[in-house]
């Protein structure tokens, strides 16, 4: 799924030149477009995240999966700037639940022990749909078009849908594939305990989750400028055709595979040793932005398209190792209420899905320095790695935290 809906989020970034050429957009339309997938986006991460609690992942994520392929598909079809802010909205709708949502399905099948690996490994595999994406959208708009390519990919999701109501079940006790052994290792013994769930907590929660919030919008900014500007950079900064500006910025994407996988894995690691959850988690995401900070730092100091590559590759890396700590903190936070936890952390990064494209496009506009809007990536990462002493993932809700009251 995570890989599913990164293609489905990120292949307007491959296709912009041809939509752009196409509708008679300016960059600044282009990313008014490009904002509009973040509105919903926004609003349905708390939303998402507390429907996920409610009625659980299977039928949640089934509904979200049917709204995002419909959307995909009516990209294809869309005349003008209005009709592709209105699917861009649509695919946000569908998609500002799944990361939330799919937080709430790991909390119930995951060891506390595995959290960062399971959030690495499928952001993972999100990373690897943006790396796969330029290549395959470049390909499908040669056979296709750039409008059969949305048809296409849609259609490819739609058969995720299917497979993922048929596989998944809220209660792994329920599941038949799994044993007794992997049962024991799962929190309550992978029996979904069915009582009468409190209302949510909303003020301790929202207490906790906003620093965290900010962590990560700091950290949002920089991946929304990659997801949806990328390909145009190459493009555009060094005149590529689609095709060669597609592989470069597959060549960036595939450094954020090995950084989600290894952020994960790290701060696990730290864990086991040290039994300390803060700095399991704060030590692998201050080094992340810190890294990213330093290694982007030459992007706005050359114009060498060599130089461009491996920065912007390592660069990512380092801000992908930030993933697997960041996802792992809401479950470590609020155990019972990830998925609203979860959503709450990832509105940060869904409020810089609206204003990241925005600023480029406007920023490369007014200028026509397209390395330029990279200033404000660099300012936001030094501001990441010193708020995120203000998270608190050792100290998780209890009891006496929470305004226990039944629905």
């Amino acid at each position: 799924m995570y890989l599913i809906t990164y293609v489905d989020r990120v292949n307007i970034a491959t296709a912009a030149s041809e939509i752009r050429r196409d509708l008679g957009l300016s960059n600044t339309r282009l990313g008014l477009a490009l904002s509009a997938f973040g509105y919903p986006y926004l609003l349905f991460q708390i939303f998402g995240g507390w429907i996920g609690d409610r009625v659980g992942p299977r039928r949640t994520l089934f509904l979200c999966g049917v709204i995002w392929a419909a959307a995909t598909m009516l990209t294809g079809l869309a005349g003008g700037l209005l009709t592709l802010f209105l699917v861009r909205v649509l695919l946000g709708v569908g998609e500002g639940a799944t990361f939330p949502v799919a937080t709430r399905a790991m909390q119930t099948w995951t060891p506390p022990g595995r959290r960062g690996f399971a959030q690495g490994i499928t952001h993972a595999f999100a990373r690897f749909g943006n790396m796969i994406t330029p290549p395959i959208v470049a390909w499908l708009i040669a056979l296709l078009t750039w409008r059969g390519s949305f048809v296409m990919l849609g259609c490819f999701s739609l058969m995720w849908v299917v497979g993922w109501f048929w596989y998944y079940r809220d209660n792994p006790a329920e599941h038949r594939g799994i044993t007794r052994a992997e049962l024991d290792q799962l929190p309550n013994r992978g029996v979904l305990v069915r009582q009468e769930m409190p209302n949510v907590p909303w003020g301790p929660i929202a207490y906790r989750m906003i620093p965290v919030m900010i962590v990560y919008f700091c950290y949002g900014w920089t991946l929304w400028l990659y997801l949806n500007w990328l390909p145009s950079f190459f493009f555009n900064a060094y005149r590529m055709d689609i095709m060669k500006s597609a592989l470069y910025s597959s060549t960036v994407f595939s450094a954020g595979v090995v950084g989600d996988m290894m952020g994960g894995i790290a701060s696990d690691r730290i864990l086991r040793r040290t039994a300390n959850v803060r700095r399991a988690r704060l030590l692998v995401v201050v080094g992340g932005f810190l890294g990213s900070f330093l290694t982007l730092l030459p992007i706005v100091l050359t114009h060498d398209l060599r130089i461009s590559v491996v920065c912007l590759s390592i660069a990512f890396f380092f801000a992908e190792l930030v993933i697997g700590p960041m996802w792992a903190i809401p479950m470590d936070i609020a155990p019972k209420y990830s998925g609203t936890a979860a959503g709450i952390m990832n509105s940060g990064s869904a409020l810089a899905a609206i204003l990241s494209p925005l600023v480029f496009g406007y920023v490369a506009d007014v200028t026509g320095d397209w390395h330029l809007p990279f200033i404000g990536s660099l300012a936001l990462l030094l501001l990441g790695a010193a708020l995120a002493f203000t998270m608190h993932p050792e100290q998780p809700l209890h009891a006496s935290d929470l305004e226990l009251q039944p629905s």
